[in-house]
């Protein structure tokens, strides 16, 4: 079963958790942005977004979608 979220990549410097996703899931275009950056609504299956906040750390659950 493909993998849909990384909880454990939470606080982890954006880059290493860019990789961490790409590893699990090539399949996926990942955007990564920083928090409170407005994005488009809608499910995308093959998107994941990573927030990070000021200093570079992964500030939220990077999901599918």
């Amino acid at each position: 079963t493909a993998k849909t979220s990384w909880p454990e990549v939470v606080g982890w410097p954006a880059a290493q958790a860019v990789t961490q996703v790409g590893t699990d899931r090539p399949d996926v275009a990942i955007e990564v942005l920083p928090s409170g950056t407005s994005v488009a609504p809608g499910f995308n299956g093959e998107r994941v977004r990573v927030f990070f906040d000021g200093t570079g750390s992964v500030a939220a659950t990077p999901s599918v979608g």
